[in-house]
């Protein structure tokens, strides 16, 4: 499942500061003309504005260049464009806000509009649709207002803050200062548009290469050349085929055959022995395990897809690292990502996924994994979905009756009130929340995809089959809707619009797990298990498990990559094989009793979305903390409770939502009790 980013931050800018760059691009300022306009605003104003003074100035200067004026224009610049006045520099940030409102929102529904031959099942794709839907209207956004000096008024006026400074500052701040400082981010670096054309490019190509990435499990075949899995299968990597191997623990007959089958086919496409004919294709039969390929019987050659995974991969990294030397003092993007979009450092992410995944805890949840299953545990156990309620019903069964509540995807959104108000939402936000959300049948897994001003519609995308939604197709629906109301409630009930959405991904991704995971109480089937919050927490636990694994071999591949920029595309593979495998070696191998398992760089996101696997992780952790603090209360008073805090750090939004910052312990202390308990229950 993805998340389509979109605000409009992600338009406009990307952060940072921009002063190394090469000859032409840097600022003419000196820093005797710098000096000499701080000294002449502090004289006028006082020292109560010297902090906006010196920082004003500074990130002015920095951002100016040779095309926007003299030095002395910059000077008159200064003098007549710095506002000490409260109330002239509130009327400011309030024309300011509404004008970053309408260009980011139209833009983005102008680029939104453009993907939907892209995004939504309509079809064969077209040259014409790949080359509309790779278009950014944005991209000269910030070039056009640096011209007219828009950028330029904006940091003058409004301080940026780093991280640290945010962290120290933050908790004394009120709403609108919290707003003048996201304000302040606005502008801080100067991207060229042809950059942000290219990169976006990129990450289309990227985009269309993962949703077209299909298998057609009806015809694998296993060594006595029989078909195991529906004729009409066809499952999507990586989404759909870890779905299908969770949804096969119920199936006692031939459920580990297909699990087994499943692996076999990730460890192809992670290595790249995959028959090239073979993907999006049912032209073929295909034994995943010997990698045979025939045709009526017959063995056909058939060329192994080339590299052409991990050249995506490398043709993102190569993009993305161009915008680094927008960044002094953020070498790479590494660091940006995490210092500048999550806002949590990236040794502090790295060192708690580190220690969660050596934990004795998640040792003795593994223990009981092996006890329930009765063997040992094989590697594709990384996704044991045994401890939810869904994992004991035929998913037959399910996808019945989920295709028959849900035959299109509007009939999805016919029953969006009917969840919110399962969930407590008041008889208003039934009303209000569905009706700023739009519901479309996916070419992909399905994304959810926020929005860039008020009044505007998020969306909702899942795969629906002509016969309906199935269960996967559901329950990756729920997971989306949590992304729309939080989409909803954090632009249209958050008090400034520079504060709309959350601190980072994983807020938004925590709220879709706590949707996800009440798929089926929603859908009427009750559990009245005594161990079910228990079970619940083991879920977690072990889910946590699983994409913290991931994550650090996400890291650890970008952290080659720059030690390595000139890698070919075979060069790379070899190298997340062997990440993968040492991560494994490192934390697994204990647990599961096998070594070198390649598993862990299967998922797709970290070939289609730079460093985005990271949100996972934070974003359960973040779920567990949430769950705890509802538990007992009524949820979509907790959830706007929350919610309506806006963008302001990470931290400090979990210290107001939870009285906590982010842990691992509080999962890991609350799995060892659940294991203890459904142990004796045995």
């Amino acid at each position: 499942m993805r998340l389509l980013i979109s605000t409009v931050l992600s338009l406009l800018i990307v952060a940072g500061l921009s002063t190394k760059t090469n000859a032409q691009e840097m600022s003419p300022i000196p820093l005797s003309s710098i000096q000499k306009l701080t000294s002449t605003l502090e004289g006028k104003y006082g020292d109560k504005e010297s902090f906006r003074v010196k920082r004003g100035v500074e990130q002015a200067a920095t951002l100016w260049r040779s095309t926007d004026g003299s030095v002395a224009d910059f000077e008159e610049f200064v003098t007549s464009n710095f506002i000490a006045d409260p109330t002239k520099l509130d009327e400011l940030f309030t024309k300011l806000s509404r004008g970053f409102e309408i260009m980011g929102g139209y833009n983005l529904r102008m680029a939104m509009e453009l993907k939907k031959p892209l995004d939504l099942d309509w079809g064969p794709i077209s040259p014409v649709d790949e080359i509309l839907g790779s278009f950014n209207p944005s991209a000269h956004m910030a070039d056009d207002l640096y011209a007219n000096k828009l950028a330029f008024l904006v940091a003058l006026n409004f301080p940026t803050y780093s991280l640290a400074e945010k962290t120290a500052l933050g908790p004394k701040w009120n709403r609108k200062e919290w707003a003048y400082a996201r304000m302040g981010d606005m502008f801080t670096s100067r991207v060229p548009a042809e950059l942000k054309q290219r990169a976006t490019k990129v990450s289309v190509d990227a985009e269309k290469y993962i949703s077209d990435y299909n298998i057609f499990m009806g015809n694998l075949v296993n060594d006595k050349g029989q078909t195991i899995f529906p004729a009409d299968m066809k499952l999507i990597t990586h989404w759909g085929l870890r779905d299908e191997l969770k949804s096969n623990y119920s199936d006692k007959k031939t459920g580990l055959e297909k699990q087994q089958m499943v692996y076999a086919v990730m460890k192809r496409i992670i290595d790249q022995s995959i028959p090239n004919d073979v993907v999006n294709s049912g032209k073929y039969k295909w034994n995943p395990k010997t990698n045979v390929v025939t045709e009526n019987g017959k063995p056909v050659n058939a060329a192994s897809e080339p590299d052409k995974r991990y050249q995506v991969l490398l043709d993102n990294f190569k993009v993305t690292k161009e915008f680094d030397q927008y960044y002094p003092g953020k070498p790479t993007f590494l660091q940006s990502n995490f210092e500048y979009s999550m806002e949590i450092p990236q040794a502090d992410v790295e060192r708690l996924f580190r220690q969660y995944v050596s934990s004795p805890e998640i040792r003795k949840v593994g223990k009981l994994i092996a006890q329930r299953l009765g063997r040992k545990l094989q590697p594709f156990d990384i996704w044991y979905d045994g401890f939810k309620s869904r994992s004991s019903i035929n998913q037959d069964e399910l996808s019945a009756k989920t295709k028959a509540k849900y035959p299109t995807a509007d009939a999805f959104a016919q029953d969006m009130p009917r969840i919110l108000a399962d969930l407590g939402f008041s008889a208003e936000q039934q009303k209000f929340i569905p009706a700023h959300i739009k519901v479309e049948a996916s070419r992909g897994a399905g994304h959810a995809a926020g929005t860039g001003m008020k009044g505007d519609f998020s969306l909702l995308r899942t795969r629906v089959g002509k016969d309906g939604m199935d269960y996967k197709g559901y329950n990756i629906a729920t997971h989306e809707f949590g992304h729309n109301v939080e989409q909803t409630i954090t632009m249209e009930l958050v008090d400034y619009y520079m504060l709309n959405g959350v601190p980072n991904t994983s807020f938004t991704e925590a709220l879709a797990f706590l949707f996800q995971k009440r798929d089926l109480e929603l859908l009427g089937i009750q559990e009245n298990n005594p161990l079910k919050r228990d079970l619940n927490v083991l879920d977690n636990a072990w889910s946590a498990y699983e994409i913290m694994g991931v994550s650090l071999v996400d890291m650890e591949v970008w952290k080659w990559m720059y030690a390595h920029p000139e890698a070919t595309a075979a060069e790379l593979k070899n190298a997340v094989i062997t990440i993968s495998k040492d991560i494994w070696n490192q934390y697994y191998a204990d647990v599961f009793g096998s070594k070198d398992e390649p598993i862990l760089a299967i998922y797709s996101h970290m070939i289609e979305i730079p460093l985005y696997l990271s949100a996972y992780p934070i974003g359960q952790l973040i779920q567990f903390q949430v769950e705890e603090q509802v538990e007992g209360k009524n949820f979509a008073t907790e959830v706007n409770r929350m919610f309506t805090q806006g963008r302001i750090i990470p931290q400090l939004w979990m210290k107001g939502a939870v009285g906590n910052e982010i842990s691992t312990q509080a999962l890991l202390t609350a799995a060892s009790k659940a294991v203890d308990e459904v142990a004796k229950k045995k």
